[in-house]
């Protein structure tokens, strides 16, 4: 879908929010990325995106609210929507690809420094999903090392959680995940 349009709500924040694309309005999520949640319904996502990040769990709120303004923000010309409709039975929302001028959201998110690299993956037209995943997090590394961003606002001496490295991403991803289920990163 193309010339598509942001609409603002309270739901919305980094990468799930409200779209109008013509007539049609509906809530998408976006695949490969996670950003920091803006309240605390959810505990344990905050507490594991803290330490993600090495912040404080009131610091992720913050950075979250950051990562919401820094979507809109890109988004506030048209953009292009790619879905397959599937979602969450649980919240209305479908996963997509959204693309912002020749930018990827998700791609935007990450090497801004205002998410990280998890969540639903899929195919992507003309790209392999695990050639996506490693530049979403090399795009992290880097955003790590800069410590710009949600990285920034975390105390000198606290290393992140996990250091990725492309060698040990495959590894890892097998190890993780059982035979016949779908991969979530």
């Amino acid at each position: 879908m193309t010339n598509c349009q942001y609409v603002v709500s309270k739901e919305a924040d980094g990468d799930s929010f409200g779209v109008r694309c013509g007539t049609n309005e509906f809530n998408l999520r976006l695949y490969f990325v996670d950003a920091p949640e803006l309240n605390f319904r959810y505990p344990d996502r905050n507490r594991e995106q803290a330490e993600h990040f090495g912040i404080t769990i009131d610091d992720t709120i913050k950075a979250g609210q950051r990562a919401r303004e820094f979507t809109h923000e890109t988004l506030r010309e048209p953009f292009t929507v790619t879905t397959r409709w599937a979602g969450t039975p649980w919240r209305p929302r479908n996963y997509a690809f959204v693309k912002a001028g020749n930018n990827d959201l998700a791609e935007l998110l990450v090497a801004h420094r205002w998410a990280r690299v998890k969540g639903v993956t899929a195919s992507l037209p003309g790209q392999k999903s695990s050639d996506f995943r490693e530049s979403l997090m090399s795009r992290e590394v880097e955003a790590r090392q800069k410590r710009l961003g949600a990285w920034g606002m975390a105390a000198p001496n606290r290393p992140p959680r996990s250091v990725w490295t492309p060698s040990n991403s495959r590894r890892a991803d097998s190890e993780l995940r059982k035979p016949g289920q779908p991969q979530v990163v």
